[in-house]
């Protein structure tokens, strides 16, 4: 099926990230001419296997492995320069060209050290007066996004003003180092070795930060633009445009498990705020859905089961499917699917298709439960409440399915699917009213069912 031009198309988590966005993005990216990452920071982790070779990406778009692919770092990104310079390097050292293919909003709110002390802080805090810890990565991203909606962010535009820049971080600096001081009681806290060479008396000191920072943008701005502009030029010249969502739909800040969410809007619609295009150019939404559901961190998880004891269902999603997290290396919780959680998504996505990734991880269990909806407070419901106490109350109401022993690796036809399989997929449709698009059957970019090619004509 070929693919038609000038249409574009937004990759979204529709569980809580780790969903396999990045080998979709990479596969999609064949018949795309760029590729945008428009929120979140460098706490999103995406994997791309490709001929067996896995490179692991925070920042730059997944894109970047195809070689001619515009990448795009749109104005919704909080940007740390130095994560975003060290991840440049690996990707050079492995024969990647990245400087002349990737362009980077003047607009993006920089992360800076005070953002990662306090976002460390604040956790610590958390924990030491018996509150339950919001499971944050600890590299800023909420601090940043603070001061972004406070109006007092240093931008990547800063960064061509030395004096502007300075007077700005003297103003901020002053403000943060008085919280974690006097507040949050850095002098006491541990930051580990990473942040040690800002930090005097638990206060980050304006010399090292300025100083780091001035050498940052001369390396930073020949790959600095005004992204918005260049996309619309893009789309009006008649290239595809794919653009990259980071975490998933039930981190997204307004429709997540809150307040166990991420701090940007991760659904569909913030592909056009967060990169400046109108809305009217994002063409088909395709949601990214595992056969399963992992979660990261606290928060609330209906079908959550027991992932740590050898022998169970979760414990075999959780070996199977290596799930430990791209960017922090924590174990992900696993549970069974939730169709009533997908429901949800698809609503404030506007899905248009559905992609199942990690179908083979499933192989061998000789039963699957499907979650389609719940018991709340005696009431019968079929889709995750808004509310994170509510969903801690949810009991799932599940469905037997039987399992299948066939290896589903490496499949690239869905008829090939096992029986069991292919009802489990059917099911899930049935359930949520989402066609299915794509298939992933193992981490490889060439293990894929194609349904239905999100870039076709409609």
């Amino acid at each position: 099926m070929k693919a038609s031009k000038g249409r574009n198309v937004v990759v979204v988590g529709t569980q809580w990230g780790d969903e396999g966005k990045g080998k979709l993005v990479d596969w999609l990216t064949e018949s795309a001419q760029g590729v945008v990452r428009f929120q979140g920071g460098h706490n999103a982790g995406h994997t791309l296997v490709i001929g067996g070779v896995k490179t692991a990406l925070h920042l730059i778009p997944s894109g970047i492995m195809r070689a001619g692919v515009k990448c795009y770092i749109g104005n919704g990104v909080v940007l740390s320069v130095g994560k975003l310079l060290e991840e440049i390097a690996g990707l050079e050292r492995v024969g990647v060209e990245v400087r002349s293919r990737l362009r980077v909003s003047e607009a993006c709110p920089l992360i800076l050290p005070f953002h990662v002390a306090l976002d460390m802080a604040r956790e610590a805090a958390r924990e030491h007066g018996g509150s339950e810890k919001i499971g944050t990565t600890g590299r800023g991203i909420g601090p940043a996004y603070e001061d972004k909606i406070a109006r007092r962010a240093l931008r990547v535009q800063d960064l061509r003003h030395p004096e502007r820049f300075a007077a700005k971080l003297r103003e901020v600096l002053a403000l943060h180092n008085h919280v974690l001081t006097t507040f949050l009681g850095s002098r006491n806290i541990d930051f580990g070795p990473g942040l040690q060479p800002y930090l005097q008396d638990g206060a980050v000191q304006f010399d090292a930060v300025y100083e780091e920072a001035m050498q940052h943008a001369e390396l930073l701005a020949p790959m600095v633009a005004d992204v918005s502009r260049e996309l619309n030029e893009a789309h009006a010249a008649g290239a595809n445009l794919l653009f990259e969502g980071a975490q998933g739909t039930l981190l997204d800040v307004d429709h997540g498990t809150y307040p166990y969410v991420t701090s940007s809007n991760c659904v569909a619609g913030n592909a056009a705020a967060g990169a400046g295009v109108g809305p009217g150019l994002l063409h088909y939404v395709l949601g990214i859905t595992k056969a399963y559901c992992t979660r990261v961190g606290g928060g609330p998880f209906p079908t959550e089961l027991d992932w740590q004891t050898p022998g169970t269902p979760g414990y075999h999603m959780s070996t199977v499917g290596a799930e430990k997290g791209v960017t922090t290396g924590r174990s992900r919780r696993c549970g069974w699917f939730d169709a009533a959680l997908l429901k949800r998504s698809a609503q404030v996505n506007g899905l248009s298709g559905l992609c199942i990734t990690k179908l083979d991880v499933l192989d061998g269990l000789p039963e699957l439960m499907l979650c389609t909806g719940y018991e709340l407070d005696g009431r019968q419901i079929d889709m995750l409440p808004l509310g994170a106490d509510e969903i801690a109350r949810c009991i799932p109401r599940y469905e037997r399915m039987p399992g299948w022993s066939e290896s589903t690796v490496g499949v690239t036809d869905y008829a090939q699917l096992p029986t069991a399989a292919r009802r489990y997929l059917e099911r899930i449709v049935e359930v949520t009213g989402v066609p299915i698009a794509m298939i992933s059957t193992s981490p490889d970019r060439d293990h894929t069912i194609l349904m239905q090619h999100p870039f076709a004509a409609p």
